[in-house]
């Protein structure tokens, strides 16, 4: 049976996604990258190379994320595309007619709009942490609270408290004044979900269209408490689909399918996860540019660069030496 392996690399979380050719799922992977996206996506291929049936034949693969470049190395990608597009791809499968995505990560936050299944505007949040999962996660932990349960404790709220959410440290600090003052948690909490959604909308989703159907996804949507505060905020419910953490996946999957219908799939094989990659950079001299050059080694070979803007190293079809 075909199948389409799907690869996003983020700050936060690295998802891999096996997906069949009626866009069903067949497995999916939710992994912290920790800073090292070689042996996390590397561990990623082991993983699911003991979950999927033998029978499978990966047809094709799509890789997105911020570290996207050094995965399409890593894994042999058919299709290499921004968040945007694979978010977008995978929205309009799965929640066909949406118009709105609010999609919030670990690092960053985007919105997404979509008329008759295209992309018409977007703007990324990658400045402030202040929205973020990261926040979420600092702030649960901050108060001893799984983060897992923080989205409920939320929705007890019987009085929320107003907390200034602009800037990540003013909302902690604010946070903690709240406490000093004798406020319940719940309220506190709830006062921080939707002083999040407030900056979310005041920051990312300024001077933009929020129509409905709004699709809610990215590891954040499991918070019930934020997804509450959107809810009251723009007086419309939020669909969150079913895979609404690994969505960019999810989107890379798709898209791998079309960029192999007329040619053979460039993937390496799950002996990709056994092979020896080292990341180096250097800074090109050739002009007042001065770009850092990444390259990649494989079994100590060089295998790619990127970096450039003149296409001086990146342009060089290392495979052919």
């Amino acid at each position: 049976m075909k199948a389409y392996l799907g690869v996003d690399v983020g700050s936060v979380s690295t998802n891999l996604v096996i997906m069949d050719e009626k866009d069903e799922v067949i497995e999916s992977l939710y992994l912290r990258t920790q800073g090292q996206p070689v042996s996390v996506v590397q561990n990623g291929l082991k993983i699911l190379e003991k979950k999927v049936s033998p029978d499978i034949e990966i047809a094709g693969v799509g890789v997105t994320g911020s570290a996207r470049s050094l995965t399409s190395v890593l894994v042999g990608a058919d299709a290499i595309k921004n968040e945007i597009t694979a978010h977008a791809v995978a929205v309009s499968s799965m929640v066909p007619g949406a118009q709105t995505i609010l999609e919030i990560g670990g690092q960053d936050s985007k919105i997404i709009i979509m008329r008759d299944g295209i992309v018409v505007d977007f703007a990324m949040n990658t400045v402030c942490a202040a929205g973020t999962g990261s926040f979420l996660d600092h702030q649960a932990d901050r108060l001893k609270i799984p983060i897992e349960e923080f989205g409920e404790l939320a929705l007890k709220a019987t009085n929320p408290v107003r907390i200034a959410g602009r800037c990540a440290v003013f909302a902690e600090s604010d946070m903690i004044h709240k406490q000093q003052l004798g406020h319940a948690t719940e309220d506190i909490i709830a006062g921080l979900c939707e002083a999040l959604v407030r900056n979310y909308l005041n920051n990312v989703g300024k001077g933009k269209e929020i129509l409905g159907p709004v699709v809610f996804q990215g590891g954040v949507a499991a918070n019930a408490g934020i997804k509450s505060a959107f809810e009251k905020a723009l007086n419309k419910e939020l669909v969150i689909p079913k895979h609404y953490d690994v969505m960019g996946a999810v989107g890379c999957c798709i898209l791998a399918r079309e960029a192999t219908r007329n040619s053979p799939t460039k993937f390496k094989g799950w002996q990709a996860a056994g092979c020896d990659f080292r990341p180096t950079s250097f800074e090109c001299n050739g002009c007042p540019n001065l770009c850092e050059i990444i390259q990649i080694h494989e079994n100590n070979v060089l295998v790619a660069r990127w970096g450039d803007r003149c296409g001086k190293w990146s342009n060089i079809n290392y495979k052919a030496q």
